[in-house]
C-alpha cells in the first residue's frame, strides 16, 4: 500500500508523535512518502488564478506543489496531520489546500481521487477540533475522496508531549493504533453518493456553461477532453 503523509508542522511535538504511532501500524507492509509544512511548500497561494485560467503546470510555486500532488495521486491512503490553531487548520496546511483547490469538482478533477481513503488526524489543547478538521475534509470531499475518517486528540493536560502524563499518551497511541488498523489491509474505497452527487451536480454544471463558449475555459476544455461533457 502507497501512503502520503502531510504534516502541518516542523515541530517534533504532538503531532510528530501521533503521526508516528499512527504510521508505526502500517511502516512493515506500506511504501510511505512524507511531506511537512512549511519546508516542502513555503509559499502562500498568490490568488494569480493561472491554475484555473491556463494550467497548474504554470502555477509560480509548481515546482512546490508538483511532487506534492503527484504523490497524492499515487498513494492509497492520504493520512494529514496537524496541530489546531484558533480552531482551525494551521496557515501551512492551509496554503497547501489553496493551491491544490483547482483539482475540485467544480474545476479540474482527478478521478483516481474518487477510489481514495484519507485520514485526518489533529490535536489541541481542548476538545473543540472539528473547524480544523473540517478544513481538510472539505477540501478533501471536493477533490473526489469519498472515504474521510477524521480523529482529534484532546491533549487537555498541556500542550507539549513530553509534558504529558504516561497515562494520557498511552491512551492517545492507544486510539490512533486502532484507527491505523482499520486501514492494514490497503483496500481501496468505493465512490460514495456524496462524490458521485458533487460529480454529477458540477458535470451538469460544466455542460450548461460549456454550449454558451468559444473557445471554451480550462474547466470545460478538460471536462470534454475527459469525454464527461460533450460539446
Amino acid at each position: 500500500m502507497k501512503v502520503t503523509v502531510i504534516t502541518g508542522t516542523e515541530v517534533k511535538g504532538c503531532t510528530y508523535h501521533i503521526k508516528e504511532a499512527f504510521l508505526e501500524v502500517l511502516r512493515e507492509d506500506s511504501e510511505i512518502t512524507e511531506y511537512v509544512l512549511p519546508k516542502d511548500l513555503p509559499h502562500f497561494c498568490t490568488g494569480c488564478k493561472t491554475c484555473f485560467m491556463k494550467s497548474e503546470v504554470f502555477c509560480p510555486h509548481a515546482s512546490w506543489v508538483g511532487p506534492i500532488w503527484n504523490s497524492i495521486l499515487a498513494a492509497d491512503l492520504l493520512v494529514f496531520a496537524c496541530p489546531v490553531y484558533a480552531l482551525r487548520a494551521p496557515g501551512q496546511m492551509k496554503a497547501l489546500l489553496d493551491h491544490l483547490c483547482v483539482h475540485w469538482m467544480v474545476h479540474r478533477p482527478d478521478e483516481r481521487m474518487f477510489g481514495k481513503k484519507a485520514v485526518v488526524l489533529t490535536n489541541a489543547i481542548g476538545p473543540l477540533q472539528k473547524g480544523a478538521q473540517r478544513d481538510i475534509a472539505t477540501s478533501l470531499r471536493w477533490m473526489g475522496v469519498p472515504d474521510i475518517r477524521k480523529l482529534g486528540a484532546p491533549l487537555m493536560v498541556d500542550a507539549f508531549w513530553t509534558k504529558l502524563p504516561d497515562k494520557r499518551r498511552e491512551a492517545i497511541v492507544r486510539r490512533v493504533h486502532r484507527l491505523a488498523e482499520r486501514y492494514r489491509d490497503g483496500s481501496p474505497a468505493r465512490r460514495s453518493v456524496k462524490t458521485k452527487v458533487l460529480f454529477a451536480m458540477t458535470r451538469m454544471m460544466h455542460q450548461g456553461t460549456a454550449r454558451n463558449e468559444d473557445p471554451l475555459s480550462a474547466d470545460n476544455q478538460y471536462w470534454l477532453d475527459k469525454g464527461w461533457i460533450k460539446k
